[in-house]
C-alpha cells in the first residue's frame, strides 16, 4: 500500500520548531500521558505506576478502562486522590459506545449508566469524556455513523451540564469511504461543534494515509486533544518512540492554536523495549520541544 509523505521536511520544519517554541511557553511542563501505554503493568501496581509517571515529569494522564464506578480496580473517587496526591492532573478519560454484544454488560458507556460515568469523571476532575473506539460491529454503514453521532450528541447534552466536554477519538478505520464519503468528514459534519470535540489520533491519521495539517485548515479549533504517538521511518505498522520516527511534530505544534489544541498525550499500543522505557524516552524527546 502506497504511503504519501505525511510533512515536506524543508523550510516548514524550521518555521514549525519557532511556532513550536510559541505554543509551548504555554503548555510547559504539562506533558500528558495516555495510561493505556501502561496496561501491562498499571493493574498490578497502580500507585507505583503512578509514581513512576510523575517522577518522569508526566503532570498530566488521559484515564481508560472506567466500568461500574472504578478504574484501575479503584473507585474513581480514590483514584482522583491518588493521583492530586502524586500532583498528576487526570484531564480526560477514554470510554466506549456500549452498543456491541462485548460491551453491553459494561456499566459506564455512552449506551449504560453515563449519568453516573459522567458525575464519576466530574469528581475525578476531568475535562473531556472521550468516545475511545467503534467496534467492528458498530460502525458497518454509513447509517451507524449517523446514529453514533447523534448518541454522541446526545451522551454531550449530559457532559456540558456537569461542565465537561464530549470528545471522539480515532483509528484508521473512520477515514474509510461509504457511498464515496468519508466516515471522519461525516463525523465533523453531525457532531455538534458547541459540545463535541476531536482527540486526532497522530498516528492514526498518518496511517490513513491523511494529512492532519489539511483537517486543521479544514476544521479550525475542533482538535482539542491530540495522541502523541510516533511511527516507524520505514514500516508504518510499527509504532516507535515519540520523536523517533517519521511524523513532523514541530510543523503539527506549530499550528498547535489553528488546531484548537488543549491537551496532548503521549501514547505508545507497542514499544521497541517496553512500555515504562518507551515513557521515558518519549517524554524526553518531548521536552526537547517544549
Amino acid at each position: 500500500m502506497k504511503r504519501r509523505e505525511f510533512i515536506q521536511q524543508t523550510a516548514m520544519a524550521a518555521a514549525g520548531a519557532l511556532a513550536l517554541s510559541s505554543f509551548s511557553f504555554k503548555q510547559k511542563s504539562e506533558i500528558g500521558l495516555q495510561l493505556y501505554t501502561l496496561r501491562d503493568v498499571i493493574n498490578k501496581d497502580v500507585k507505583g505506576t503512578l509514581e513512576k509517571v510523575a517522577a518522569l515529569g508526566y503532570q498530566k494522564v488521559e484515564a481508560y478502562g472506567y466500568n461500574d464506578g472504578k478504574l484501575f480496580g479503584m473507585a474513581a473517587k480514590e483514584f482522583a486522590a491518588l493521583a492530586k496526591s502524586l500532583k498528576l492532573k487526570v484531564t480526560s478519560g477514554h470510554y466506549l459506545l456500549g452498543k456491541s454484544d462485548s460491551t453491553k454488560a459494561m456499566k459506564g458507556t455512552l449506551l449504560n449508566d453515563w449519568e453516573r460515568a459522567v458525575a464519576d469523571a466530574k469528581e475525578v476532575g476531568q475535562e473531556y469524556m472521550i468516545l475511545a473506539y467503534l467496534i467492528a460491529d458498530e460502525r458497518k454503514s454509513l447509517d451507524d455513523y449517523k446514529r453514533i453521532c447523534e448518541t454522541i450528541n446526545k451522551a454531550a447534552e449530559v457532559c456540558k451540564k456537569n461542565g465537561i466536554r464530549m470528545g471522539y477519538h480515532n483509528h484508521e478505520f473512520e477515514f474509510e469511504k461509504f457511498d464515496g464519503q468519508v466516515a471522519y468528514d461525516l463525523m465533523l459534519k453531525e457532531l455538534d461543534p458547541k459540545n463535541v470535540s476531536m482527540e486526532l489520533d497522530l498516528y492514526w491519521v498518518n496511517y490513513a494515509n491523511q494529512n492532519a495539517l489539511e483537517y486543521f485548515a479544514k476544521y479550525p479549533g475542533r482538535f482539542e486533544q491530540w495522541h502523541v504517538k510516533d511511527m516507524d521511518k520505514t514500516d508504518p505498522k510499527k509504532q516507535v518512540d515519540v520523536g523517533t520516527g517519521r511524523i513532523d511534530f514541530a510543523a503539527l505544534f506549530a499550528k498547535a492554536k489553528q488546531s484548537g489544541l488543549k491537551h496532548f498525550y503521549v501514547e505508545q499500543e507497542a514499544y521497541p523495549v517496553s512500555p515504562m522505557d518507551s515513557i521515558e524516552k518519549s517524554i524526553a524527546n518531548v521536552k526537547k520541544w517544549i
